[in-house]
């Protein structure tokens, strides 16, 4: 299932730089968000419209070996474009480390989301600020490993 296909990396330069020098050194450089020092994983999707390649950083929010997929933009009044092509194509690609797998993302509600909002906000505070700061509900995927 692994992805493939033209890229096209992200138009803000801070992504481009930060995918291109994780996936560079194997995840060794570039995995942590900016100065914060806190870890970080690259999704690979494919756009809804586009076809393209598609790849974004994310907060590293692990649990029992699935991720969450937080949709926050920073609080942003929408949503990310990429929340449109998981939910017109949920097959992705997740690198956490050396190696990307292929994964299966679904958007979750309710207590599953909240339990995983819980932990989502324990590995990266700002979350909670984020949606203090808009009107829509930060949206929470959880991406899972394809066997």
């Amino acid at each position: 299932m692994s992805i493939s296909g033209d890229y096209e990396p992200s138009t803000w330069e801070w992504v481009r730089q930060q995918v291109a020098e994780y996936e560079g050194s194997s995840g060794e450089r570039g995995n942590t968000l900016r100065d914060t020092g806190m870890p970080i994983i690259v999704m690979t999707t494919v756009g809804r419209k586009t076809g393209k390649v598609r790849k974004v950083p994310l907060m590293r929010v692990e649990h029992n070996g699935e991720y969450a997929i937080i949709a926050s933009k920073g609080g942003a009044p929408k949503n990310p474009a990429w929340v449109a092509n998981l939910l017109a194509q949920p097959k992705v690609m997740i690198q956490d480390g050396p190696e990307p797998f292929d994964a299966v993302v679904r958007l979750v509600e309710g207590a599953e989301r909240a339990e995983w909002w819980e932990r989502s906000v324990a590995a990266y505070p700002p979350y909670a600020e984020y949606q203090a700061k808009t009107d829509r509900e930060i949206p929470v995927f959880i991406a899972s490993r394809v066997s």
